[in-house]
């Protein structure tokens, strides 16, 4: 599922960036993109509690440390790029 919310999540920021390139409204979409990111996160740790609660330390130490740092990179980037058009919004206004 959470492979699933994960797509879904790129998606949904490209159609913000696109959007945003077009000069569309994108905040829906990036509201998205935001959000099936959180849901993405909260699919993984269910998965993972089933392999805490099989007791499979093996699993558990094999996979946890890399995919923490996977999450951590992939969530930063996803912030980023879905919060990217109101920065470049602001600083044009700046100017």
């Amino acid at each position: 599922m959470w492979i699933i919310f994960g797509v879904i999540a790129i998606v949904a920021t490209l159609i913000n960036l696109y959007m945003y390139k077009a000069g569309k409204d994108y905040k829906l979409a990036m509201a998205i993109g935001l959000s099936f990111t959180a849901l993405t996160i909260c699919a993984d740790y269910s998965y993972l509690t089933r392999w805490v609660k099989a007791e499979d330390w093996a699993a558990i130490t094999d996979v946890i440390p890399g995919m923490a740092r996977a999450f951590w990179f992939l969530t930063i980037a996803s912030i980023l790029l879905n919060i990217a058009p109101i920065l470049l919004e602001r600083m044009r206004l700046k100017l």
